[in-house]
């Protein structure tokens, strides 16, 4: 089996554990982060479109708000689902492609720190941050590389698939007053439902590509694998 063979292998497993473990408490804490990166991609919008970050909740429920004051309110409400997709692909392919596991991982963690100082407020969402960032700084730092690896392409893996599922959950399947969706409907005039079969259509468009490009092995993975596997 070559190394392209291998490293597809390995996102296929990573599919197939993620749906298996959905319903456990192993994938509770990448739905909180995902929620964070929704949460999070409202407020960059909204800054992006001229207006500033309140604060951000996170709870206990897997879910969140985002409180902002300015920006384009239609840019912000399309922002929550397909920014925390982007936030989850660019993590699942950087994993895959590149030997920056470790700065990665490393990364997430500053971020959340800095989320958590700027505009996080409520108990929950605090210790929940802060907490997640002390503990994958911690793996990312002392677990070998190829752990490491895995471990932020689990990451990007099961947030590509939370969004769709929530998507599906939030949008299509019930309607949920308060939602980006229903946000959306009050401000065009244009059902939730379209919002949420137009989200789900890229949705799927982005999950497949951003497993495409984390798909193909980086340069050199050959001699990655085998530094790996003699130590």
């Amino acid at each position: 089996m070559g190394p392209r063979s291998i490293h597809v292998a390995i996102l296929v497993t990573l599919i197939g554990c993620t749906i298996w473990l959905w319903s456990t408490l192993a994938l509770y804490p990448i739905k909180l982060f995902v929620v964070l990166l929704h949460e999070l991609s409202h407020g960059i919008a909204a800054f992006l479109t001229g207006g500033e970050i309140l604060s951000i909740e996170i709870n206990e429920l897997i879910g969140g708000s985002c409180q902002y004051r300015g920006g384009n309110r239609l840019v912000v409400a399309s922002a929550g689902y397909l920014g925390s997709l982007l936030w989850g692909g660019v993590i699942l392919v950087i994993a895959s492609r590149t030997r920056r596991s470790r700065e990665l991982g490393t990364l997430i963690s500053a971020i959340m720190i800095i989320a958590t100082l700027l505009w996080i407020r409520n108990s929950f969402g605090v210790l929940f941050t802060v907490g997640s960032a002390i503990l994958l700084f911690v793996l990312c730092r002392f677990l070998p590389g190829w752990m490491v690896r895995t471990l932020l392409q689990f990451m990007g893996t099961a947030s590509c698939l939370y969004v769709l599922v929530d998507i599906y959950e939030d949008v299509i399947r019930v309607y949920r007053e308060g939602s980006d969706a229903d946000t959306l409907e009050t401000l065009t005039g244009i059902p939730a439902l379209f919002w949420g079969v137009i989200w789900g259509l890229v949705a799927v468009v982005m999950i497949f590509y951003s497993f495409y490009l984390a798909g193909q092995p980086p340069p050199g993975i050959e001699e990655v694998i085998e530094e790996e596997v003699t130590v």
